[in-house]
């Protein structure tokens, strides 16, 4: 048995990934996971290599589930230009989660076989997901990459480069206060800065958040939703990946993803989070509230903010005529 026979041996090593930088360009190698969905040879999501013919990625960024057209690109450092380490594959199938609501984004996750097995290389290899019951405190440092716009409406210069940044996550109900009581499930995990400045956006929809434990590099997160980019108080929100494992496993019977139990240590704060409307932790009475309650102040919000639609984070068509033939 080589040491690429099986996902378990090598997902979630970056030999190329030295250091440790956010908020650039990702030097070649870094995320070897990241994965570039296209249809008829336009980026539209990304995603993440989880085995030798699996990819993750979210379940809004198909229309159905007709393969027709649609491509995964690996080992891509640039979506224009060369790109010496990078190889093609069709798709033989989409899996969309059967919970999926588009409306509320709950379950936005999917799966996508490839029409072949890829070989892994330094620059092509999965990554470890993060299996049941895995704990992301509040503060858990994360990683997000992708291709897509660095501001609302700018998209990025040539030669497009996989973007990488840094956030911490955002506890569950300190997100729901933030994003609007009720917005943010239990399928949900969310991460940002407070003061804005760093998020994934359109086009990195379907990419991957991960959080390095020991040697390895464990997927928490796949993009899905926010309310703008970057903006303060409003923290970006993804899909969470250890509520899915037995999902993804009754549709991946051999060369399972490597699960990893992902455990942050000490107290989460996020436990005495509130604000108006939230319920209190399931730990916590409603008879007397806990002394060190935190309240989380409900962001000011305008007129046109309340009126925007949740910001689904893939490329749409009207986005590729604005700025492709215009």
């Amino acid at each position: 048995m080589n040491e690429f026979s099986s996902t378990n041996q090598v997902c979630g090593i970056t030999p190329l990934n030295t250091r440790i930088v956010g908020g650039k360009d990702a030097p070649a190698g870094s995320w070897p996971w990241q994965v570039s969905l296209q249809r008829f040879g336009r980026h539209i999501c990304g995603g993440s290599l989880i085995n030798r013919e699996w990819i993750m990625s979210a379940a809004h960024c198909f229309s159905s589930t007709n393969t027709f057209g649609w491509e995964v690109s690996l080992g891509r450092e640039n979506l224009q230009g060369t790109n010496p380490n990078e190889f093609s594959k069709s798709v033989s199938t989409i899996i969309l989660h059967p919970n999926y609501d588009s409306f509320t984004s709950d379950n936005d996750i999917a799966l996508l076989r490839l029409s072949s097995a890829v070989t892994f290389t330094d620059y092509i290899r999965p990554v470890c997901l993060a299996a049941a019951h895995s704990v992301f405190n509040s503060g858990t440092d994360s990683w997000v990459t992708g291709w897509g716009t660095v501001r609302e409406g700018e998209p990025l210069p040539f030669p497009q480069t996989l973007q990488e940044v840094e956030v911490p996550v955002v506890g569950n109900r300190q997100c729901n206060c933030l994003n609007g009581v009720g917005t943010i499930t239990d399928n949900m995990i969310c991460a940002g800065l407070f003061g804005g400045g760093k998020d994934s956006c359109q086009g990195d929809s379907g990419g991957p958040m991960v959080s390095k434990q020991g040697s390895v590099w464990v997927q928490s997160g796949v993009v899905s939703f926010g309310f703008g980019c970057a903006r303060p108080n409003l923290p970006g929100v993804y899909s969470r990946v250890s509520n899915y494992q037995p999902w993804i496993n009754s549709h991946i019977s051999s060369d399972q993803p490597g699960f990893v139990q992902f455990m942050s240590s000490g107290p989460d704060p996020d436990t005495s989070a509130t604000c108006p409307g939230l319920p209190p932790p399931p730990l916590l009475t409603t008879t007397a509230p806990p002394q060190d309650t935190t309240t989380v102040p409900e962001p000011e919000t305008t007129e046109a903010e309340l009126l925007e639609p949740t910001a689904k984070r893939q490329y749409s068509f009207l986005y590729f005529y604005n700025h492709l033939f215009n």
